[in-house]
């Protein structure tokens, strides 16, 4: 059905024009969305390997309750930081003791954001990397975690829980390469043909576990290196995958270069060829990023 409008004569321009100014002026007066904050940077391998590696406790959480605890009894809380006291309910527990229980408490740090507003974390789920306060003799057990760091709190979200998984899976492995100390020696073997020869590099380990790099060379071929740790020396010279737990305890916590006090070949042309493949070796790895500071 078609609706027909009329206008009295010399009502028409008027009435045309009010609705232009009004239009005009509802325009104007409409509000302006909101900025939206730029999106956290997600945590990398590098990030939430470190987390999980020292946790006991690694747990997903819907946060309930937050207060924020007054600065002078926040002790060593960073400039641009907060320290809150956080009540929550578990919603998952990834790794860790069963006896902790549905109900959670604990402090945490946050960072503020430019205007100095702390984030809204109430209702939001969290991914909580704790050690377990066990209650004392003859008290109530209150759910109290320790954070293994003031930041050890993260947003949950898809990504990172996959990628948290799937590294917990490796530490948890059997045969799981385990930490490493420091370089403690590198030696080049020549070889009985001219270009052939290889470079073991050991590596010290808290536990005392065997772990060494084994760098390749034949000839007419490319130099290729893997790494071993256990007894047996690597001689696939597969290297590790990025973003793998081997890549990762290789790469972000050797040094970049052969340092004062590493036992090394004693000809100087043994020393320097040790030293280039131990180069090849981290370059080969790439950087650790991190972005948890």
């Amino acid at each position: 059905m078609r609706l027909a409008f009329a206008f009295k004569s010399g009502l028409a321009p008027a009435l045309s024009l009010i609705g232009m100014v009004c239009a005009g002026s509802a325009l104007a007066e409409s509000p302006k969305p909101a900025l939206q904050p730029p999106p956290q940077a997600l945590p990398s391998y590098a990030d939430l390997a470190d987390l999980a590696d020292n946790s006991t406790l690694v747990l997903k959480a819907k946060i309930r309750k937050v207060a924020e605890v007054e600065p002078a009894r926040a002790i060593g809380v960073r400039p641009g930081w907060a320290r809150l006291y956080v009540e929550a309910v578990t919603e998952n527990l990834l790794t860790g003791p069963a006896a902790v229980g549905s109900a959670l408490r604990y402090l945490v740090d946050v960072k503020r954001d430019a205007r100095g507003k702390l984030p809204k974390l109430s209702k939001q789920s969290v991914l909580l990397f704790a050690r377990y306060v066990p209650a004392r003799p003859g008290i109530v057990p209150t759910g109290d975690i320790q954070l293994i760091a003031p930041d050890a709190q993260l947003i949950w979200d898809v990504t990172t829980d996959s990628l948290l998984r799937m590294i917990l899976v490796e530490i948890f492995a059997p045969g799981a390469p385990g930490r490493i100390s420091r370089v403690h020696e590198a030696i080049y073997v020549p070889g009985t043909l001219a270009a052939q020869g290889e470079t073991q590099i050991f590596l010290a380990t808290p536990d005392g576990e065997p772990a060494a790099i084994t760098v390749l060379h034949h000839p007419g071929m490319p130099t290729h290196w893997g790494v071993s740790f256990s007894e047996l020396m690597s001689t696939t010279g597969v290297p590790p995958g990025r973003n793998t737990l081997t890549w990762y305890r290789l790469a972000c916590f050797l040094p970049p270069t052969l340092q004062a006090g590493v036992n090394v070949s004693t000809t100087p042309e043994d020393r320097a060829q040790a030293d280039t493949d131990y180069r090849r070796v981290m370059t080969d790895l790439g950087p650790c990023p991190r972005t948890r500071r």
